[in-house]
């Protein structure tokens, strides 16, 4: 396999910086479009080379983030967290169907 086509088949790596400056890698499993809302999910990256087996499957289990597009007056693109419960709900449905239906 070329190399061009191994880096087509991986997930877009976002680099993420928090309230402290501090820089974060995540994957971006998927993008949602729920009721002309945008909105990320995201998976820590982890390079391969780091993972450690554990003493059962070698797999870690790693948690999604599910963030929501927001773009400020000056069109600056920023990644939110999403506060309303009901909000929440229906983006974790969507998430769970496309899950469900692509075995994600």
């Amino acid at each position: 396999m070329h190399d061009d086509e191994l880096f087509e088949e991986e997930n877009p790596v976002l680099v993420l910086i928090d309230e402290e400056g501090e820089e974060h890698l995540f994957e971006l499993l998927a993008e949602l479009e729920i009721e002309s809302e945008t909105y990320r999910v995201l998976l820590p990256f982890v390079d391969e080379e780091d993972i450690e087996e554990d003493d059962d499957d070698g797999e870690e289990e790693l948690e999604v983030i599910i963030l929501k597009v927001v773009i400020d007056e000056d069109g600056t693109e920023f990644l939110s967290d999403i506060e309303d419960d009901d909000e929440w709900e229906k983006v974790a449905d969507a998430w769970q169907e496309l899950v469900d239906s692509e075995e994600i």
